[in-house]
Protein backbone atom coordinates (compact mmCIF):
# COMPACT_ATOMS: atom_id res chain seq x y z
CA UNK A 1 0.00 0.00 0.00
CA UNK A 2 1.52 3.42 -0.87
CA UNK A 3 1.80 6.10 2.03
CA UNK A 4 -0.59 8.42 0.66
CA UNK A 5 -3.59 5.21 0.74
CA UNK A 6 -1.95 4.27 4.06
CA UNK A 7 -2.71 7.46 5.90
CA UNK A 8 -5.84 7.68 4.33
CA UNK A 9 -7.30 4.21 5.13
CA UNK A 10 -5.86 5.55 9.28
CA UNK A 11 -8.17 8.44 8.40
CA UNK A 12 -11.16 7.01 7.53
CA UNK A 13 -10.17 4.26 10.54
CA UNK A 14 -10.31 7.24 12.85
CA UNK A 15 -13.41 8.43 11.66
CA UNK A 16 -15.19 5.14 11.82
CA UNK A 17 -13.79 4.72 15.21
CA UNK A 18 -15.57 7.20 16.85
CA UNK A 19 -18.40 6.92 14.44
CA UNK A 20 -19.41 3.80 16.71
CA UNK A 21 -19.90 6.19 20.11
CA UNK A 22 -23.15 7.05 19.01
CA UNK A 23 -24.16 7.60 22.87
CA UNK A 24 -21.25 9.95 23.41
CA UNK A 25 -22.10 11.68 20.68
CA UNK A 26 -25.68 12.25 21.46
CA UNK A 27 -24.58 13.43 24.28
CA UNK A 28 -21.97 15.83 23.20
CA UNK A 29 -24.71 17.02 21.11
CA UNK A 30 -26.57 17.91 24.17
CA UNK A 31 -23.82 19.03 26.03
CA UNK A 32 -23.14 21.85 23.46
CA UNK A 33 -26.55 22.87 22.48
CA UNK A 34 -27.27 23.59 26.31
CA UNK A 35 -24.27 25.31 26.86
CA UNK A 36 -24.51 27.34 23.63
CA UNK A 37 -27.88 28.35 25.31
CA UNK A 38 -25.97 29.23 28.39
CA UNK A 39 -23.18 31.66 26.11
CA UNK A 40 -25.99 33.23 24.39
CA UNK A 41 -28.16 34.22 27.05
CA UNK A 42 -24.98 35.87 28.71
CA UNK A 43 -23.46 37.37 25.24
CA UNK A 44 -26.97 38.68 24.56
CA UNK A 45 -26.89 40.88 27.91
CA UNK A 46 -23.69 41.62 27.43
CA UNK A 47 -23.98 42.73 23.81
CA UNK A 48 -27.28 44.56 24.91
CA UNK A 49 -25.17 46.52 27.44
CA UNK A 50 -22.17 47.26 24.89
CA UNK A 51 -23.55 46.94 21.71
CA UNK A 52 -20.70 46.57 19.12
CA UNK A 53 -18.26 45.26 21.28
CA UNK A 54 -15.15 43.75 19.80
CA UNK A 55 -16.43 45.02 16.58
CA UNK A 56 -19.32 42.58 16.25
CA UNK A 57 -22.83 43.15 16.35
CA UNK A 58 -25.12 41.40 18.44
CA UNK A 59 -26.02 38.90 15.62
CA UNK A 60 -22.50 38.27 14.56
CA UNK A 61 -21.93 37.54 18.68
CA UNK A 62 -24.55 34.83 19.01
CA UNK A 63 -23.29 33.37 15.44
CA UNK A 64 -19.98 33.28 17.17
CA UNK A 65 -21.17 31.66 19.60
CA UNK A 66 -22.80 28.76 17.57
CA UNK A 67 -19.55 28.57 15.63
CA UNK A 68 -17.51 27.74 18.92
CA UNK A 69 -19.74 25.03 19.63
CA UNK A 70 -20.02 23.55 16.35
CA UNK A 71 -15.96 23.46 16.02
CA UNK A 72 -15.41 22.88 19.90
CA UNK A 73 -14.95 19.09 19.46
CA UNK A 74 -13.61 18.89 15.82
CA UNK A 75 -10.71 21.03 16.94
CA UNK A 76 -10.23 19.49 20.56
CA UNK A 77 -10.34 22.45 22.33
CA UNK A 78 -9.76 21.15 25.45
CA UNK A 79 -7.84 18.31 24.16
CA UNK A 80 -10.32 14.82 24.42
CA UNK A 81 -8.57 13.34 21.03
CA UNK A 82 -5.91 11.11 20.52
CA UNK A 83 -3.25 12.88 22.95
CA UNK A 84 -4.26 11.05 26.08
CA UNK A 85 -3.92 7.65 24.26
CA UNK A 86 -0.45 8.43 22.79
CA UNK A 87 0.81 9.61 26.22
CA UNK A 88 -0.19 6.26 27.72
CA UNK A 89 1.18 4.50 24.97
CA UNK A 90 4.32 5.83 26.22
CA UNK A 91 3.76 5.47 29.38
CA UNK A 92 3.74 1.58 28.73
CA UNK A 93 6.38 1.31 26.39
CA UNK A 94 3.90 0.66 23.67
CA UNK A 95 4.93 3.11 21.52
CA UNK A 96 7.93 0.99 20.13
CA UNK A 97 5.75 -0.87 18.17
CA UNK A 98 4.24 2.05 16.53
CA UNK A 99 7.75 3.42 15.94
CA UNK A 100 8.53 -0.35 13.90
CA UNK A 101 5.47 0.28 11.84
CA UNK A 102 6.42 1.20 8.49
CA UNK A 103 4.62 4.47 8.85
CA UNK A 104 5.79 7.82 9.98
CA UNK A 105 5.07 8.61 14.14
CA UNK A 106 3.59 12.01 13.67
CA UNK A 107 1.50 11.22 10.35
CA UNK A 108 0.26 8.69 11.45
CA UNK A 109 -1.55 10.20 14.53
CA UNK A 110 -2.25 13.29 11.82
CA UNK A 111 -4.14 11.31 9.79
CA UNK A 112 -6.26 9.37 12.47
CA UNK A 113 -6.81 12.71 14.30
CA UNK A 114 -8.38 14.40 10.95
CA UNK A 115 -10.33 11.24 10.45
CA UNK A 116 -11.48 12.23 14.19
CA UNK A 117 -12.03 16.10 13.56
CA UNK A 118 -14.13 15.70 10.50
CA UNK A 119 -16.52 12.92 12.38
CA UNK A 120 -16.84 14.94 15.54
CA UNK A 121 -17.51 18.17 12.91
CA UNK A 122 -20.20 16.46 11.31
CA UNK A 123 -21.50 13.92 13.94
CA UNK A 124 -21.63 16.51 17.11
CA UNK A 125 -20.96 20.13 15.22
CA UNK A 126 -23.75 19.94 13.20
CA UNK A 127 -27.17 19.83 15.20
CA UNK A 128 -26.10 22.38 17.42
CA UNK A 129 -25.17 24.95 15.23
CA UNK A 130 -28.47 24.47 12.78
CA UNK A 131 -30.36 24.68 15.87
CA UNK A 132 -28.85 27.98 17.08
CA UNK A 133 -29.43 29.26 13.10
CA UNK A 134 -32.87 28.29 13.41
CA UNK A 135 -33.29 29.63 17.19
CA UNK A 136 -31.46 32.67 17.34
CA UNK A 137 -31.10 35.54 14.53
CA UNK A 138 -27.45 35.02 13.48
CA UNK A 139 -25.26 36.83 10.54
CA UNK A 140 -24.03 34.14 7.89
CA UNK A 141 -22.23 34.92 4.84
CA UNK A 142 -24.56 33.93 1.67
CA UNK A 143 -21.72 33.75 -1.28
CA UNK A 144 -20.24 30.36 -1.44
CA UNK A 145 -16.71 31.68 -1.57
CA UNK A 146 -16.62 32.88 2.09
CA UNK A 147 -17.74 29.06 3.13
CA UNK A 148 -15.13 27.49 0.84
CA UNK A 149 -12.74 29.97 2.83
CA UNK A 150 -14.43 28.98 6.21
CA UNK A 151 -14.21 25.46 5.39
CA UNK A 152 -10.16 25.99 4.83
CA UNK A 153 -9.94 28.11 7.94
CA UNK A 154 -11.27 25.04 9.96
CA UNK A 155 -8.86 22.69 7.90
CA UNK A 156 -5.96 24.64 9.33
CA UNK A 157 -6.76 24.89 12.61
CA UNK A 158 -7.21 21.10 12.67
CA UNK A 159 -3.53 20.81 11.69
CA UNK A 160 -2.66 23.58 14.35
CA UNK A 161 -4.84 22.06 16.75
CA UNK A 162 -3.08 18.76 16.41
CA UNK A 163 0.56 20.30 16.57
CA UNK A 164 -0.42 21.58 19.85
CA UNK A 165 -1.76 18.24 21.43
CA UNK A 166 1.05 16.37 19.91
CA UNK A 167 3.46 18.41 21.71
CA UNK A 168 1.71 17.76 24.65
CA UNK A 169 1.51 13.65 23.72
CA UNK A 170 5.56 13.86 23.18
CA UNK A 171 6.28 15.19 26.73
CA UNK A 172 5.50 12.17 28.28
CA UNK A 173 8.64 10.41 27.43
CA UNK A 174 10.55 12.68 29.91
CA UNK A 175 7.33 13.14 32.26
CA UNK A 176 6.58 10.66 34.99
CA UNK A 177 2.81 12.20 34.20
CA UNK A 178 1.29 13.92 32.22
CA UNK A 179 -1.76 15.01 34.15
CA UNK A 180 -0.37 18.23 34.83
CA UNK A 181 0.80 19.47 30.82
CA UNK A 182 -2.66 18.29 29.78
CA UNK A 183 -4.81 20.70 32.23
CA UNK A 184 -2.66 23.67 31.43
CA UNK A 185 -3.41 22.52 27.75
CA UNK A 186 -7.14 22.41 28.37
CA UNK A 187 -7.01 26.23 30.33
CA UNK A 188 -5.20 27.70 27.72
CA UNK A 189 -7.38 26.23 24.93
CA UNK A 190 -10.65 27.28 26.66
CA UNK A 191 -9.35 30.73 27.35
CA UNK A 192 -6.63 31.69 24.52
CA UNK A 193 -8.74 29.81 21.48
CA UNK A 194 -11.70 32.54 22.28
CA UNK A 195 -13.66 29.63 22.96
CA UNK A 196 -15.61 31.37 26.47
CA UNK A 197 -15.15 35.27 24.81
CA UNK A 198 -14.03 36.60 21.19
CA UNK A 199 -10.12 37.58 21.17
CA UNK A 200 -11.46 40.74 20.04
CA UNK A 201 -12.68 41.71 23.10
CA UNK A 202 -9.64 41.46 25.47
CA UNK A 203 -7.97 44.60 25.86
CA UNK A 204 -4.85 46.45 25.44
CA UNK A 205 -1.34 44.22 25.73
CA UNK A 206 -3.34 41.26 27.06
CA UNK A 207 -5.82 41.46 23.43
CA UNK A 208 -2.74 42.00 21.30
CA UNK A 209 -0.60 38.84 22.67
CA UNK A 210 -3.64 36.26 22.26
CA UNK A 211 -4.27 37.10 18.50
CA UNK A 212 -1.40 36.23 17.81
CA UNK A 213 -0.66 32.61 20.03
CA UNK A 214 -1.56 29.21 18.26
CA UNK A 215 -4.80 28.75 19.74
CA UNK A 216 -6.30 31.82 18.07
CA UNK A 217 -5.94 30.02 15.58
CA UNK A 218 -8.82 27.44 16.50
CA UNK A 219 -11.99 29.37 17.21
CA UNK A 220 -11.28 33.07 16.44
CA UNK A 221 -9.60 32.44 13.15
CA UNK A 222 -12.38 30.45 11.26
CA UNK A 223 -15.18 32.39 13.23
CA UNK A 224 -13.41 35.72 11.53
CA UNK A 225 -13.44 34.46 8.35
CA UNK A 226 -16.71 33.77 7.96
CA UNK A 227 -18.16 36.64 9.92
CA UNK A 228 -15.90 38.84 7.60
CA UNK A 229 -14.31 40.52 10.73
CA UNK A 230 -10.42 39.24 9.38
CA UNK A 231 -8.49 39.37 5.90
CA UNK A 232 -8.87 35.62 4.61
CA UNK A 233 -4.96 35.62 3.57
CA UNK A 234 -3.86 37.28 6.84
CA UNK A 235 -5.98 34.82 8.87
CA UNK A 236 -4.18 32.02 6.92
CA UNK A 237 -1.04 33.11 7.09
CA UNK A 238 -1.28 33.23 11.28
CA UNK A 239 -2.65 29.21 10.75
CA UNK A 240 -0.05 28.01 8.40
CA UNK A 241 3.26 29.76 10.14
CA UNK A 242 1.70 28.17 13.31
CA UNK A 243 1.74 24.99 11.48
CA UNK A 244 4.35 24.51 9.85
CA UNK A 245 6.38 25.71 12.93
CA UNK A 246 4.18 23.46 15.60
CA UNK A 247 4.91 20.55 13.21
CA UNK A 248 8.47 21.18 13.01
CA UNK A 249 8.65 21.44 16.80
CA UNK A 250 6.71 18.00 17.07
CA UNK A 251 9.15 16.94 14.20
CA UNK A 252 12.59 17.59 16.25
CA UNK A 253 10.97 16.72 19.73
CA UNK A 254 10.08 13.29 18.08
CA UNK A 255 13.45 12.79 17.00
CA UNK A 256 14.52 13.34 20.29
CA UNK A 257 12.39 10.91 22.12
CA UNK A 258 13.15 8.29 19.17
CA UNK A 259 16.82 8.64 19.98
CA UNK A 260 15.83 8.01 24.12
CA UNK A 261 13.65 4.76 23.41
CA UNK A 262 16.86 3.61 21.09
CA UNK A 263 19.19 4.23 24.03
CA UNK A 264 16.90 2.93 27.04
CA UNK A 265 16.13 -0.10 24.80
CA UNK A 266 19.16 -0.99 23.28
Amino acid sequence: MGSGRLYLAVAVGGFRRYATYRAATAAGVFTNTAFGLILVSTYLALWEARPGLGGYEQAQAVTYVWLGQALFAALAVQGGGFETELMERIRTGEVAIDLYRPADLQLWWLANDLGRSLFQLLGRGVVPFAFGVLVFPVALPRDALTWLAFLVAVVLATVVSFAIRYLVALSAFWLLDGTGVLQIMMVAGLFCSGMLLPLNVFPGTLGEVVRVLPWASLVQGPADVLLGEAGTLSTYLLQGGWAVALLAAGRLLQSAATRRVVVQGG
